[in-house]
């Protein structure tokens, strides 16, 4: 008999987190699953990883590792050491909260799937817009579960993974997917600045997000905010391939 699917699931809210555990219930019913996740909270670090730290790791079960490195690490774990066998596909998330528009630079729940994507493996980042940790998935199951047996199915174009991003309502209010472009925006920043009781300054980050695309209706938030879940296919070549012409006089 053929085996069934390996499935390497990750995510950057940590192991113990309700959305990664809603993540591997949905992941059981497709394959076989192994778990390495980090053991602490990792929101918002990215592509980073550990280069002048030692890594450890614990095993939590059978099939379920901690990690005290990134979601990045947690992803080369897995592939290169936890791993009895190379995984057919990697699933992030779900997260907690919104990985739409330019989060996806910031978020390590997109990192772990993209560092699955640059080693040749089909990989999905699943996140609810909700941030609450008592947040409620049940939902977004169903559209995860379709997803992935999609991807699991049909695959995904090389270089491509899937940014995954679930509006925060009942399952009946979901109106359906919508495969679409990242939306342009950023965050308009600033810094709380305070003071220590030693007098020495410290910053909390604060500011509000801008979105650049107000109204059109192909992009990530637009589908999210009419309650359709949003499909965005990126990329982890970053090369503007477009524009190469228009800047070859630099070679002069």
């Amino acid at each position: 008999m053929d085996k069934k699917p390996l499935i390497l699931i990750t995510n950057d809210d940590g192991i113990t987190a309700p959305g990664i555990n809603a993540l591997i219930e949905v992941m059981k019913t497709l394959g076989d699953v192994i778990v390495v996740a980090p053991n602490s909270p990792q929101s918002g670090m990215g592509h980073a990883i550990t280069l002048d730290a030692t890594l450890h790791v614990a095993r939590v079960n059978e099939n379920a590792y901690s990690c005290s490195g990134t979601p990045a690490d947690c992803v080369k774990l897995g592939i290169r050491e936890l791993s009895n066998r190379r995984p057919d596909l990697c699933v992030s998330g779900i997260n907690h909260g919104s990985n739409a528009s330019i989060n996806v630079i910031y978020s390590g729940t997109m990192s772990a799937a993209l560092e699955a994507g640059i080693e040749g493996i089909p990989a999905i980042g699943f996140s609810l817009l909700d941030y609450n940790w008592t947040a409620n998935f049940d939902a977004a199951k169903p559209f995860v579960k379709k997803i992935t047996q999609n991807v699991l199915t049909h695959g995904l174009p090389k270089g491509t993974v899937l940014n995954v991003n679930i509006p925060n309502v009942k399952q009946n209010a979901i109106k359906g997917i919508k495969v679409c472009r990242q939306a342009k925006g950023n965050w308009e920043e600033t810094f709380d600045k305070r003071e220590n009781p030693l007098g020495k300054p410290y910053y909390w980050l604060s500011g509000k997000f801008v979105n650049l695309d107000e109204n059109k209706n192909d992009t990530d938030l637009w589908a999210l905010a009419n309650n359709y879940i949003a499909v965005v296919p990126t990329l982890f070549d970053l090369t503007a391939h477009e524009q190469i012409k228009k800047i070859k006089h630099l070679e002069h």
